[in-house]
């Protein structure tokens, strides 16, 4: 049995089939009844006839989601799960790059980035076609699109979700890594500047015990109101470092157009880290009310990606012209020591600690429910198993970063490690098996060219960014 039949990615509802799903709605006035309840909107109910008088399975119109998010909800979630540490470590990365080479490559890697996720969402949409299901998620995509490639590539379909999922489970738990040390590194400074001097990991074994606590909610709608509160506290933060930022001088003097070569992949491993969420991009997709606007030409996924490359550019070139090479792993760290600056490093470490639950969450779920509950079967202590792996899985974070308290490090070695693999290299794998057959003539040999070049620039990233990462961490040891 296949990875993508044998777990439920699918939904409950959501796994009806096309014969069930046109045979409940046979009339326009089933349909209409259903428009109402949010699942078709007038413009998909004329698709929907058309495509059931042509005989063919349109996997967004067979979808049921019972709280489908519009085109605007799905954006604003976009934007927020790409706007975190990342974002804050950028000056840094232009310090690595160089101002110049920094805005093109930002854009560069942005337009590449933003064309992978194209090809993933095409990819889940055809295979859903073809196996006349509304949705897949990216473990199970990966299976259904080697399946369909070339011998070579179907050798390593049934592996494909696992490593998937370890990928996926890797930087979310990176993710998680770097909260732990900012958190620490920002209340050590505020400390500091109370004549308190502690090291960053007294901090954070302070934090390990409220972590662990706020993983222990298992609901996320809980949370919701939390992280409501998070992202304005967010966004204040953004206004103060802004304030900072330009109220520095602004001078080229100091200011390199091109760092040094042996620091670019530092600088590409923190962008990939920082621009790509791409571990929430399906999920996202396949809870729209109206999926197929997510990968149109003004469809969320372009506006999103359009405003998150503006964002990050202009965060990371005016904190590199502000502070030049004294810039720190986090921009917050340099912004200096008066109260606005103390309030800001607290409110961006409430944020961060509200926002670990929500980025360890995608994590817990893969090891407990995917794999961990399955292996332990039926048994009278399951709720005691869960909770053990969740304080288990916050401690293993809490770990690495007092091993490690270098968060410019975990961000670029995570970023060129995970988001390599996972956002560049095995999108084109996928959409190469996934249209196999139909790579013919000029335009495919073009297409075939292509994807192998994406696969070649994620791997050598994923090499390169790793190596030089380590080669760092280990320096910093030595």
């Amino acid at each position: 049995m296949s990875y993508y039949q044998n777990h439920e990615f699918l939904g409950d509802s959501r796994t009806e089939s096309y014969s069930s799903f046109a045979g409940a709605i046979s009339s326009r006035e089933q349909l209409t009844h259903k428009d109402k309840d949010n699942a078709i909107n007038p413009v998909e109910l004329r698709d929907f006839q058309k495509s059931i008088e042509a005989g063919e399975y349109d996997p967004y119109l067979c979808r049921e989601v019972e709280h489908p998010t519009t085109n605007v909800e799905t954006l604003i979630h976009l934007l927020k799960g790409s706007l975190g540490t990342g974002i804050l470590a950028l000056p840094l990365a232009f310090s690595h790059s160089g101002y110049l080479l920094g805005i093109i490559a930002t854009a560069l890697i942005g337009l590449l980035c933003k064309h992978c996720i194209h090809l993933l969402i095409k990819c889940e949409y055809e295979l859903c076609k073809r196996k006349k299901i509304p949705v897949m998620t990216y473990p199970a995509t990966a299976e259904a699109a080697l399946q369909e490639g070339p011998e070579f590539f179907q050798k390593f379909s049934s592996a494909a979700p696992h490593m998937v999922n370890m990928f996926l489970l890797v930087y979310q738990l990176g993710t998680g890594t770097v909260y732990t040390v900012f958190i620490g590194e920002n209340i050590k400074e505020v400390l500091s500047c109370h004549g308190i001097i502690i090291d960053s990991r007294w901090v954070m074994l302070a934090a390990l015990i409220p972590l662990i606590l706020i993983n222990y909610v298992r609901n996320l709608k809980y949370l919701a109101p939390l992280s409501t509160f998070a992202n304005f506290v967010t966004i204040a933060s953004f206004g103060i470092i802004g304030y900072y930022m330009f109220s520095q001088d602004f001078s080229f003097e100091g200011r390199e157009a091109f760092g040094e070569v042996k620091s670019y992949p530092l600088y590409f491993g923190t962008v990939l880290f920082a621009l790509e969420a791409i571990g929430v991009i399906m999920p996202l997709e396949n809870e729209m009310k109206t999926p197929k606007y997510f990968g149109s030409r003004f469809g969320v996924l372009n506006i999103g990606m359009t405003v998150i490359i503006f964002l990050y550019t202009c965060m990371g070139f005016f904190g590199y012209m502000a502070f030049g090479d004294k810039v720190g792993g986090s921009i917050s760290f340099t912004i200096g020591n008066e109260i606005p600056a103390q309030v800001c490093k607290l409110m961006l470490s409430l944020s961060i600690y509200i926002t670990h639950s929500l980025q360890m969450y995608p994590a817990i779920d893969t090891v407990w429910n995917q794999y961990l509950k399955n292996w332990i079967g039926k048994s009278d202590h399951l709720f005691f198993w869960e909770y053990l792996t969740r304080t288990l899985m916050v401690v293993f974070c809490f770990s690495l970063a007092i091993a490690v308290p270098y968060i410019e490090l975990f961000i670029s070695f995570f970023g060129a490690l995970t988001v390599s693999a996972l956002g560049m290299a095995l999108p084109a794998i996928l959409d190469l098996s996934t249209y196999w057959d139909d790579l013919r003539g000029t335009r495919g040999i073009l297409i075939i060219c292509k994807n192998c070049s994406i696969i070649l620039i994620g791997a050598f990233g994923l090499v390169i960014g790793t190596t030089t990462s380590l080669s760092e961490i280990y320096k910093k040891f030595t």
